[in-house]
Order: C-alpha cells, then structure tokens, then sequence
C-alpha cells in the first residue's frame, strides 16, 4: 500500500468525528472518493460514533443547533438497527486491529456500552460538534442506513443475494441497479464513479441511455462478488452524503437536469433517498424481512416531493381534483389539475399507499383509498401517479 493511503487510513478516526486537522482537510475527502476501502471503513467509524453518541435530527447548514439537540427524537428504527449492525462489524475489526497495532482493545464495558479505545477514543475527546447532512439529504442518509441494515442480516447466507427481487434483479442486481441510480447525481456532483464507464451515443433519448446504463452496470457487478458490489455502492453513497451540496443548502438550490427531470439538487437527493426505499421494499418483501417506512419527516418530504412532480406531470388542463395524503396525524391537501374550474373529485390516500403508487408497487386500480365525485378524474390522477416510476 502507498504512504498516502496508509496515512489516510489513520486519520480515518478523526475524520468520522468532524475533527481532522486543517491541513488534511483537502487530502481526506479526495482519498475517499476514489478508495472503496478507505470510504467504507470511515462510514463505519463514523456509524459506530453515531451509535455512541446518539443521532442529532434536524441541522442548520448541516450543524444541529441547540434547540434541536434538546429536542432531537430517538433514532428511528431503520436508522438505529444500521447503527448497530455496522458497529457489530466494526468492533470486531477494530478490535483485530488494535492487537495487531499494539492499541488498547475495544470491547464491553460492564453496562454493556462500547467502549472506544485508541485513535478512536482521542478523537472523540478531542471533536467540535459533529457535522450532519442536511435537512434535504437526510432522507438519503436515513434510506442508505436502512439498506445497509437489511444486507448486513444476509452475512454468511451467500444464497440469499440470489433471491428473486423485482424485473429480472435478484438481491445482488437490485444493489448493482442502484449503484448505477445513484451515478448520474454522483456525476453531477463532480465525484468519481465506482463502474467503468459504458460507451452510449450522445443522442440517445435519457430513458434509453439510462437503460443501457444499468444493464452495463448489473453485468459488470455479476462478474463481481456481491460483498464487492456492496461495498463500491457504500462508498458511492458516503461520497454523495459527504459532498458539500449534502450539507449546504444554498449548494443545493441550484437546478440542473437529471433522469429526465430538471429539479434542484436538493430534490434530486429526495429522488434518491425515495428510489433506495422502495428498493430496500422490494429486497424485504422477496426475503420475507419486514421494512419500515422511512421516518415521519423523511416520508413527508419525499411526499411532498412527489406531489409536485405528479402535478407537473397531470398539467394545467387535467380536471381539477383535491387530492389528500392523510397519515401520521397529518392531512395535507392540494388542488391538481385545472386551477380554472371547479374541483370535480376529492381523492386521499395514505402516506406510504402513495409514495408506493408513485414507485410503482401499487396497482392504481386496487390501491387504498377514499374517493368522492368524479370518477374518471379520480382514475386519471391514480393512473399518472403510477406512471411516474422508473424503479
């Protein structure tokens, strides 16, 4: 190994906690970016520093400020379980390390808690506040930490990654087929990719590209391990949660144009974040592992998302329908369709029917629902949703 990476991997620790020194600060995140290694072992540190520290909800330019560190809820259960499998796998490793470098091991204390010892340990009594994504990207981040959950229960099943998924994916296509999801943000961004690029003509409409795309992508990762497969999109995830668009709002106000949608960055991060659920859906369903819905202010971003995308999509002629997404001690309503004529249905679903119906998992005919007056309207907004997805 090269000075360079060995001397990046000891920083590992204070970069997890926000508290690398200045003049790492530009040799750091580079390195991550380009080594699957290094990128997975410091999102690692850094779940483990999570899981010791308690999560911090709610940020102002990716800080968490006073009021809601005090308020600051319990992690939710898809966040929390990541936490706790990746620090499964990090102890063990780093107690290896530890014997093998001569630090003190890590391990138990005797009210059950980790107990960080070594680099680690400095780190942590030596960090400023720790930094957080956020508000837009923390959906993504909450999706990411919900995935990585669900795959660390398949360790020692091998046969599992060949379980029947969704299309012609299993287990290990579906984690290729967001690793190529993620690439065109990732691109966007200015982050290097973790597939071989695929030779596509310029011309070709953004659907056909990017079908040819993920079909490069899943046959490049068959040839490949699924723990490799995994690991290059955990890199590739911690890279787009590390960039500065991820922490700084204003970065993300900027528009620009992706899977045929023109949307600020910040929404292209809620695209995300909703495409790594409804995949981490998918996986449970077909391993028969029950998936919760992303977190309540998670949800609701990614359903207000979608509205706006559904209304773009059913235009200014469409009839006029109120719709309702009602759930979770919330009702929010929007009037679709024509704003020049009377409203000619009323139709409420619930939170996740909806988001479900939009990704594409729901029948629009048989979907959950409440609906009054016009019926070919009501279907008509149904239908559209529907025809949203790409997933």
């Amino acid at each position: 190994m090269s000075t360079e990476h060995d001397g990046v991997r000891d920083l590992l620790a204070a970069w997890a906690v926000g508290a690398l020194p200045p003049a790492d600060e530009k040799t750091v995140p580079p390195h991550l970016a380009q080594c699957e290694q290094c990128a997975t072992e410091a999102e690692r540190l850094r779940e483990t520093v999570r899981l010791l520290n308690g999560t911090h909800h709610g940020t102002h330019h990716g800080m968490p400020t006073p009021r809601a560190a005090a308020e600051a809820p319990t992690e939710t259960t898809a966040e929390a379980t990541a936490a706790a499998a990746t620090e499964r796998n990090t102890r063990a490793q780093r107690n290896t390390r530890a014997e093998r470098n001569g630090v003190g091991r890590t391990g138990p204390s005797p009210n059950g808690q980790a107990e960080p010892g070594g680099v680690l340990a400095l780190a942590l009594r030596a960090r400023p506040a720790a930094a957080r994504v956020a508000d837009h990207a923390a959906p993504y981040a909450g999706a990411v930490a919900g995935l990585q959950a669900l795959l660390a229960e398949l360790d020692g099943d091998g046969g599992a990654w060949g379980t029947p998924v969704v299309h012609d994916w299993d287990v290990h296509g579906t984690v290729a087929h967001l690793l190529a999801a993620d690439e065109p943000l990732v691109r966007r961004l200015g982050l290097n990719t973790r597939v071989p690029d695929s030779r596509i003509p310029a011309d070709l409409p953004w659907v056909d590209a990017w079908a040819v795309r993920t079909a490069d992508v899943i046959a490049h990762e068959r040839a490949r391990t699924p723990d490799r497969t995994l690991a290059a999109w955990r890199a590739q995830a911690a890279s787009l949660l590390a960039s500065p668009e991820a922490h700084d709002p204003g970065l993300a106000a900027r528009a620009t144009t992706l899977m045929g949608l023109r949307l600020p960055i910040a929404d292209h991060f809620l695209v995300r974040a909703f495409e790594v659920w409804i995949h981490t859906d998918d996986i449970g369903r077909a391993l028969g592992r029950a998936v919760p819905p992303p977190p309540d202010p998670h949800l609701w971003q990614l359903i207000r998302l979608a509205v706006r995308i559904l209304g773009l999509a059913l235009g200014p002629t469409a009839p006029s329908v109120r719709f309702t997404v009602t759930g979770a001690g919330r009702d929010d309503q929007w009037v679709l369709g024509s704003e020049h004529e009377p409203v000619r249905a009323e139709l409420a679903l619930g939170p996740v029917d909806f988001c479900l119906l939009v990704g594409g998992r729901h029948d629009p005919g048989a979907i959950p629902r409440t609906a009054t007056g016009d019926e070919l309207a009501v279907r008509n907004v149904l239908e559209r949703a529907a025809s949203l997805s790409w997933l």
